[in-house]
């Protein structure tokens, strides 16, 4: 606490006046820091605020991307799905289908044993009567020399 001089009627007038100039200065100063930090104070608010906003867009540019990540995989899970199911239905097909080859090719077969088994039968028997033929003209040989 400053101390002032007695004079004459009270302190002395001029040792007042320069306590009160610099309370006054003082005064001012702290003014202008306060003003200075409340302009400081503002503009950090207003940061803090920008910061929020671009926190919540983020947070939702991260529910958003959680949602497709999430439509994605169920979408590639059913098209997986779709894909096998259409995959069995072609092996089923192509395994009917070749199952149905193999037996006509397999009736095909027993059609072509049977008629080589015929095609023999009638060599053999066309053989045989040759055979006979010639058994003959021996025999017609024999009889017309003797």
């Amino acid at each position: 606490m400053k101390k002032f001089n007695t004079a004459a009627n009270g302190y002395d007038k001029n040792e007042v006046n320069t306590f009160v100039g610099e309370v006054a200065s003082e005064y001012e100063n702290m003014l202008k820091k306060l003003k200075s930090r409340d302009n400081e104070i503002a503009l950090l608010k207003e940061k803090i605020r920008h910061y929020k906003e671009i926190e919540s867009t983020l947070n939702k540019a991260v529910l958003v991307a959680e949602d497709s990540s999430r439509q994605i995989k169920q979408i590639a899970k059913d098209e997986a799905k779709s894909i096998i199911n259409e995959a069995k239905r072609n092996a089923s097909h192509i395994i009917n289908d070749a199952l149905i080859e193999a037996e006509k090719t397999e009736l095909e077969a027993d059609k072509l044993r049977r008629s080589l088994k015929i095609y023999k039968s009638r060599i053999k028997q066309v053989v045989e009567e040759q055979l006979t033929i010639v058994d003959d003209v021996d025999t017609i040989e024999n009889d017309y020399r003797g």
